[in-house]
């Protein structure tokens, strides 16, 4: 049984496309609360965070600081839910984030890196959000907060809730990548962080890849974060997502990897981002996004 803080993260400012906000309450409408309470868990519903904030509906963009989108909004809103990650782990309880979009990691890390020395984290994910305001194509903070996490980016979002990298490189370790911009290849092997690709996975499968980054981890680190994006599966399972890359991952090695993280019992913390409700069917993709937090806190296979 876990204590667990249900905070929802309701922010789009990181990305372009509306709807990613909804996605908090889209994942409780799936039944996230009385999933995971039917797991024997203690369960408290924190809310939404909702600073106040103004985006222009329009362009769903304020001007770039920078070459990064809604900077402001997001510093603020990261601040907000670094806050609350802080005071649910200082309350002894489990925070898991849902979203909205990536860029609340910024904050959700910084929180929880409060109270670890070598925090370590696996992001499970089709992208490495390992982009700075430099290499980013785009401007948007959601391609950005991994980076960010380990002190790369503008030094008001590397030093938000506390000086400098909250996390190491070498405490890193990207599962589910198949989707990577030529600068963030460059960070990966200059830095050696440790990844596992979709075709690695294939060739691999799941149960070897989840167990070699729990060894990886294991003495170096005295806890880990996981930070799960929906679209590191492939499509057919997570439609309702604003990044969706084909060639995913299954339903199923989520499944594996939810369930043995659960049983390491080093996981602390989690964030399960990018569900968006205004371009899913049906809600399936809350659905999946409730079926995964439920591995995580319990359920099994058999």
């Amino acid at each position: 049984m876990k204590k667990i803080d249900i905070i929802g993260a309701n922010t789009a400012f990181g990305q372009p496309r509306l709807g990613v906000d909804l996605g908090p309450d889209a994942v409780r409408y799936a039944g996230l609360v009385s999933t995971l309470k039917g797991l024997n868990n203690e369960v408290e519903d924190k809310g939404n965070i909702s600073p106040d904030l103004k985006v222009d509906i329009e362009t769903h963009s304020q001007e770039k600081v920078e070459n990064l989108r809604n900077f402001n909004q997001v510093k603020e809103f990261s601040y907000a839910l670094a806050k609350q990650v802080d005071a649910s782990l200082e309350n002894g309880r489990f925070p898991l984030v849902i979203g909205g979009d990536h860029s609340l990691s910024i904050g959700s890390i910084a929180g929880v890196a409060k109270h670890y020395d070598n925090l370590g984290v696996i992001w499970y994910d089709a992208h490495g959000d390992l982009n700075d305001g430099a290499t980013s194509p785009s401007g948007n903070i959601h391609g950005m907060p991994l980076a960010v996490s380990l002190g790369l980016g503008h030094d008001e979002l590397v030093n938000l809730y506390g000086d400098g990298a909250k996390i190491k490189h070498e405490n890193v370790v990207l599962i589910g990548m198949r989707d990577l911009d030529d600068g963030e290849k460059e960070y990966i092997k200059e830095n050696n962080i440790k990844l596992y690709t979709a075709t690695d996975i294939r060739k691999l499968g799941i149960d070897t890849v989840i167990q070699e980054a729990i060894a990886y981890l294991e003495d170096k680190t005295d806890a880990i974060h996981i930070s799960l994006d929906v679209d590191a599966l492939d499509p057919i399972h997570t439609p309702g997502t604003g990044t969706p890359v084909t060639g995913g991952l299954s339903l199923v090695d989520t499944q594996v990897t939810m369930e043995t993280l659960n049983r390491n019992g080093k996981v602390v913390s989690m964030d399960l981002v990018e569900v968006n409700p205004l371009l899913d069917e049906k809600n399936r993709t809350a659905e999946v996004a409730v079926d995964i937090a439920a591995f995580m806190f319990g359920k099994k296979q058999i």
